[in-house]
């Protein structure tokens, strides 16, 4: 099995994760965040790499170009339709409900007195 040091505190000896995941220690969110952050370079070289490859898959091309386009700019917005579940709709009527409570009007606007 191989195993992968990840050193979560410079002043701390490295911590050894065995390929099952198991750990001495867990290292904390942030310190998990920059590590993973100081692996971008060689995460966005693998992922053209994958992209470029004529040997890789459709879909992991895809996959590939997904990814970096997400990374440098950002999941594109989902627009949402008002379809014939009228969910704009029943997302509006909650709205008013939780903003006007006392309100007798079922479903017209409230306006403030």
């Amino acid at each position: 099995m191989s195993e992968d040091i990840i050193e979560c505190e410079p002043e701390r000896a490295p911590v050894r994760l065995p390929a099952r995941g198991k750990t001495s220690r867990a290292c904390t969110l942030t310190e998990i965040r920059s590590l993973a952050r100081s692996h971008t370079r060689t995460a966005i070289r693998v992922l053209v790499g994958v992209m470029r490859s004529e040997d890789a898959t459709p879909a992991a091309r895809v996959s590939a170009a997904n990814a970096i386009l997400d990374r440098g700019w950002g999941k594109a917005a989902q627009p949402v339709e008002n379809g014939k579940d009228g969910v704009l709709e029943l997302i509006d009527r909650i709205e008013r409900i939780i903003v006007h409570p006392g309100s007798s009007n079922s479903g017209d606007v409230v306006h403030d007195v």
